[in-house]
């Protein structure tokens, strides 16, 4: 899909996606909604998911952003047949419960 024919079925204009995917523009929930609608997604894949690292989120963002998981975890996101997911979501469970103790 090109950006004209996103901009078109999400209902933003042309400029303003050009402008979010550069990293120059801040999409309100309601945009990200209706992209996520376009794009025939969940919203909250949209939401949970970056492929920027740290360094390029910090670039984006115009600051340092404060690490929201302590050194050693990362938060990542993944499509999984249920078995998988299910296993992942019990690491996910211990991991959280660990975090709390720090």
């Amino acid at each position: 899909m090109t950006k004209k024919e996103l901009s078109e079925k999400a209902g933003v204009s042309l400029s303003f996606l050009s402008d979010l995917t550069n990293g120059k523009a801040n999409p309100s929930l309601k945009v990200m909604e209706s992209l996520a609608v376009a794009l025939e997604v969940p919203l909250s894949l949209l939401l949970e998911c970056t492929d920027l690292d740290q360094s390029q989120l910090d670039t984006v963002a115009g600051y340092t952003i404060p690490r929201s998981l302590p050194v050693g975890y990362e938060y990542t996101c993944a499509v999984l047949p249920e078995h998988q997911a299910y296993i992942v979501k019990k690491w996910a469970n211990a991991a959280q419960k660990k975090i709390r103790m720090i």
